[in-house]
C-alpha cells in the first residue's frame, strides 16, 4: 500500500509533466496535490512501518516534533490544496470568459504557494504549542506515530487542558475554513450547472467536479472521525485505528480515484504507458 501510494502520485506527477495538453491549473493543483500526499506518507509511513516490524520502538524527542511538524504541514497544505481546487472549478464554471485571466500561471503558483506556507504554519503553530507543554510520568506513545492527541495524554499541569483545547480549536477551526469555502463553491457550481439549458451540458461540466469532490469526501470524512467524535470512553486502540486509517487510506485512495474518475488523466496516462513501453504504436 505504501509503495502504490507513492508510485501512484508519482505516476499522476510524471504524466502531468509530460502531457502538454495537461499544463492547465487544474492539473497543476493536482500536481501539487499530489507532491504534498507523497511528502506526508514518506513523514509518517516509513517510520510507522520500521515500528510495527521492530522490537525496540522507540523515538527521539527532536525525531517526534519533526514528525509532528511535518505530518500537520503537508495535511494541512493538502486540506489548502482542495480549498483552492474548488476555487478554480468555480471560476471555470461560474466565470469560463475570465478564467484565463483570474488563473494564469502566475496566479496558480502564488496560490500553491499560499497554500505550503499555510500549511508550514499550522504544522509551527502545533508543535510549538504542544513541546512547550511539560511532559510527566510515562514516556510511552499509545500511538504508531506521534500523534498530537497520543502526547497531549502524556502532558502535565494546569495548563494541560486550556492547551488542548486551542489546539483542538487550531485544527477544526482551519479544516471548517477550509470546507466551508469549498462548500461555498459548490454551491455556486450547482446553481451554474443548473441554468444550464441541455441534461448533456450539465453532465460534463459536472463530471469536471466529480473526482475533486470524492477526495474532499474521504478527506473530510475521515477528519471528521478524528477531530469531531462525541467524547467517551473510547478504546484506546480504536482511536489508533481511525487516525491510522486516516494517515495511510487518504494518500492511498487519491491516485486511484483521480486516475478512475477523470477520462482526461485516464487517456493520458495510457498515452504516456504506451509511448514509454511501446514506441513502436504510438
Amino acid at each position: 500500500m505504501y509503495l502504490f501510494t507513492l508510485l501512484g502520485n508519482l505516476l499522476i506527477m510524471t504524466t502531468i509533466w509530460r502531457e502538454h495538453s495537461l499544463h492547465t491549473p487544474m492539473y497543476l493543483f493536482l500536481c501539487a496535490l499530489s507532491t504534498s500526499e507523497i511528502l506526508f506518507t514518506v513523514a509518517i509511513t516509513p517510520r510507522m512501518l520500521v515500528d510495527m516490524l521492530s522490537t525496540h520502538r522507540s523515538i527521539t524527542f527532536v525525531a517526534c516534533a519533526s514528525q509532528m511538524f511535518f505530518s500537520f504541514t503537508f495535511g494541512y497544505t493538502h486540506s489548502f490544496l482542495l480549498m483552492i481546487m474548488g476555487y478554480d472549478r468555480y471560476v471555470a464554471i461560474c466565470h469560463p470568459l475570465h478564467y484565463n485571466v483570474l488563473m494564469s500561471t502566475h496566479d496558480c503558483a502564488r496560490l500553491v504557494s499560499w497554500c505550503w506556507a499555510g500549511g508550514s504554519v499550522v504544522g509551527m503553530m502545533v508543535t510549538l504549542i504542544v513541546f512547550h507543554l511539560t511532559f510527566c510520568g510515562s514516556n510511552k506513545i499509545h500511538h504508531f506515530v506521534c500523534h498530537v492527541f497520543a502526547l497531549l495524554k502524556l502532558a502535565c499541569g494546569k495548563e494541560t487542558a486550556s492547551i488542548t483545547m486551542v489546539v483542538i480549536l487550531v485544527c477544526v477551526t482551519t479544516l471548517l475554513g477550509c470546507l466551508f469555502l469549498i462548500i461555498l463553491s459548490y454551491i455556486f457550481i450547482v446553481a451554474a450547472i443548473l441554468r444550464i439549458p441541455s441534461a448533456e451540458g450539465r453532465h460534463k461540466t459536472f463530471s469536471t467536479c466529480v473526482s475533486h469532490l470524492t477526495i474532499v469526501v474521504v478527506h473530510y470524512g475521515f477528519a471528521s472521525i478524528i477531530y469531531l467524535k462525541p467524547k467517551g470512553p473510547h478504546p484506546m486502540d480504536s482511536n489508533t485505528l481511525m487516525t491510522t486509517t486516516y494517515t495511510v487510506f487518504t494518500p492511498f485512495l487519491s491516485p486511484i480515484i483521480f486516475s478512475l474518475r477523470n477520462k482526461e488523466l485516464k487517456n493520458a496516462i495510457k498515452r504516456n504507458f504506451h509511448r514509454t513501453f511501446c514506441p513502436l504504436r504510438s
